[in-house]
């Protein structure tokens, strides 16, 4: 009986220690993406990309067409047959090259600003998840959760105002009301 009592208490004890332990870790979550929405650098990316497509990609486009119609002139112009047959087969196979990429032209500038908005936002995220990083260490968070990634968590600590404010970002009115 006496070891049966002793084994209840050293039972009961590891349960306490358990849940104390447990109850130290604080749990926090935030928007990563609201926050990034949120910095100065993300407002000037707009501008940015209309640059690239202006500068890099319509260019790009103008280039083909040029090529494409220089090419069909002088293969299927009066000219044409003063123009070897090797090199009217060759430039055939090129127009078809070129005419497939002006045929698919919105989905090649969609690619190329997907990745140029990627490659722009990544040293965003990069300083968005330092200041998590920085934030959670800093006020004792053992668990920060990317909102949107849960469909149910347990009672936790919103970080966005936390890590704003280390970031100096100021949030705009009811930022965090969505609790």
């Amino acid at each position: 009986m006496k070891k049966l009592k002793l084994l209840v208490l050293a039972f009961g004890l590891l349960i306490v220690a358990g849940s104390s332990a447990y109850a130290q870790n604080k749990t926090g979550y935030i928007s990563v993406d609201n926050m990034v929405a949120l910095m100065p650098e993300t407002a000037k990316l707009d501008t940015l990309i209309k640059e690239y497509q202006t500068d890099s990609l319509q260019p790009r486009f103008n280039y083909t067409l040029t090529q494409f119609q220089r090419k069909d002139s002088i293969v299927n112009g009066k000219d044409s047959l003063k123009t070897p047959a090797a090199v009217r087969v060759k430039m055939r196979e090129e127009m078809q090259q070129d005419l497939y990429e002006l045929q698919n032209w919105q989905a090649i500038v969609q690619q190329a600003t997907e990745a140029k908005q990627n490659q722009l936002l990544a040293p965003i995220y990069q300083k968005v998840y330092a200041a998590i990083q920085t934030v959670a260490k800093d006020n004792g968070y053992a668990y920060v959760y990317n909102k949107e990634a849960l469909l149910v968590a347990p009672p936790a600590d919103d970080l966005l105002p936390l890590v704003a404010k280390k970031l100096n970002v100021k949030l705009p009115p009811g930022a965090t009301a969505g609790k």
